[in-house]
């Protein structure tokens, strides 16, 4: 009879240090972050605040081909009886609908992609996913400036017989991705400086053309269910077929489950279209605005994040390190950004700057990087006699290398758990403006829906207060509460009381 092998115990079993002697328990060895992700996505309230953002950020991405007025394909009937085909959905995308459709897809297929025995980490990958998501975020920014600066009507000479010349669009389209792909060459997103280099090349190109193909945008327009309904065209739609912009004052306040019938008296056609989730004032369908409103909500959270969280390092890198008089003056400067009221500045700054998107991102993200920069200057100012560093400084290296590529490593931690609370604040900040009427003007928020929930007339709709107000306390509580396991993972004394 041979002796049954020892049990193992599990994972997560309490093992005496006999056992430990004999290898029994032995669990194989993480890194830190490893570890962290690990105790998060054990959180069942993690992994499903996780899953919303997720689903939030897919909507994100996909919104202008899941809820679009114009139709994926458009058959018009000619005086000689044949039909010409075209796609009004593809040609009403902007450069930034391109550019995200192209990241949506490309991106988590690259990063799922198995690398070679000596290939790229999970990190280098989303490093470089982020780098190319970055270079092209900023040409289009560039773009729109340039485009919204030659459309004024008080502009040089210069400018408009420059808009007159035949090459305009391809030379501007090249100039400005050149422009705005140069400061990328700098950033290590890979070490190989004629990788890099290519990789640039890449998205600048891709980018450029995108520009090009959609700089002459047209005013939308939505006439296909007259031309549908009088026999001369036929039209395929998309799975919501409402645009956020797309009104009809006849269409106004319309409850849940209506369709276009509904405001003459009639019941809705079976099968055709209809307002799933309502209407609103200006006659408007609630949930094309709610999907093409996730990008708003995102893109205000991770961008004017970024910029604090890069502006907050830096300076708290510099208070930490140096110390001294450096830390006195810096100090100071972040004192005086603290005091400052972030919505007051975002309202009087509505009415004296141009109200879009860009604006309010920068002004969130230039005001509130005080906390970043005070966790930042705590962990530097702990690391900065660790052995590590004075070796660094022994050998010569440069300030920058020391700092960023030594030490904040290191110290970054808390940094990130604060972000995740601060990409909540942001939302809500935007979701505040667009409720007073100060958001970015002609787009969807779903803070704007809240605010139309009551009417001129005082008459409430539910329908315009539960399902904007559900997806701003969703998307909120989502962040903290993957912020709050962060935390927890990472806490020095809850992974003591764990091991």
């Amino acid at each position: 009879m041979t002796a049954a092998a020892p049990k193992t115990p599990p994972a997560e079993a309490t093992v005496t240090g006999v056992q430990l002697m004999q290898g029994m328990g032995v669990q194989e060895a993480r890194g830190f972050w490893s570890e962290a992700w690990g105790q998060v996505l054990r959180r069942p309230r993690a992994v499903i605040s996780l899953g919303w953002i997720g689903l939030v950020a897919l909507l994100a991405v996909f919104a202008p081909v899941i809820a679009s007025g114009h139709p994926l394909v458009f058959r018009v009937r000619s005086d000689s009886g044949g039909w010409a085909a075209t796609s009004p959905l593809l040609s009403s995308l902007r450069a930034a609908d391109v550019l995200l459709l192209l990241a949506g897809t490309l991106g988590p297929l690259f990063l799922l992609i198995p690398t070679a025995r000596r290939g790229l980490s999970t990190g280098a990958k989303l490093g470089i996913v982020l780098a190319a998501a970055a270079q092209a975020a900023l040409v289009v920014v560039l773009a729109a400036g340039l485009k919204g600066y030659v459309a004024q009507r008080e502009v040089p000479p210069w400018v408009r017989d420059a808009q007159g010349w035949g090459p305009f669009v391809p030379v501007a389209s090249a100039a400005v991705a050149l422009l705005g792909s140069l400061p990328f060459l700098l950033v290590p997103s890979i070490e190989r400086r004629w990788l890099r280099a290519a990789l640039v090349a890449v998205v600048a190109t891709v980018a450029g053309m995108a520009v090009f193909a959609t700089w002459d945008a047209r005013l939308p327009t939505f006439a296909y269910r007259d031309q549908v309904e009088s026999g001369r065209a036929e039209a395929v739609h998309t799975l919501i077929p409402w645009s956020p912009a797309q009104r009809d004052t006849s269409w106004r306040m319309l409850p849940p489950g209506s369709g276009p019938e509904t405001a003459a008296g009639l019941d809705p056609v079976p099968g055709g279209p209809r307002f799933v989730l309502g209407t609103d004032a200006l006659g408007q369908d609630v949930l094309s605005q709610m999907l093409h409103a996730c990008r708003l909500s995102i893109s205000i959270g991770l961008v004017s994040t970024g910029i604090a969280v890069a502006i907050g390092v830096t300076i708290g890198a510099l208070m930490g390190y140096f110390g001294g008089w450096v830390d006195l003056v810096l100090y100071r400067v972040v004192e005086t950004f603290m005091a400052i009221p972030v919505l007051f500045l975002l309202i009087v700054a509505a009415g004296v700057l141009p109200r879009n998107t860009y604006v309010m991102m920068a002004i969130i993200g230039c005001v509130t990087w005080t906390g970043a920069a005070r966790f930042t200057r705590a962990e530097f100012m702990r690391l900065r006699s660790q052995d590590f560093v004075q070796s660094a400084k022994a050998v010569g290296l440069p300030l920058r290398s020391i700092l960023f590529r030594h030490m904040l490593p290191n110290g970054v931690t808390p940094v990130l758990v604060d972000a995740s609370f601060a990409i909540a604040v942001a939302i809500q900040i935007e979701a505040v403006l667009s409720f007073l009427g100060l958001g970015p003007a002609d787009q969807a928020s779903w803070g704007r829906l809240l605010a139309s929930a009551t009417n001129e007339s005082g008459e409430f709709k539910w329908w315009l207060a539960i399902f904007p107000g559900l997806a701003i306390f969703l998307t909120a509580l989502s962040y903290n509460l993957v912020g709050e396991a962060l935390r927890d993972a990472i806490d020095p004394k809850l992974r003591k009381a764990r091991v």
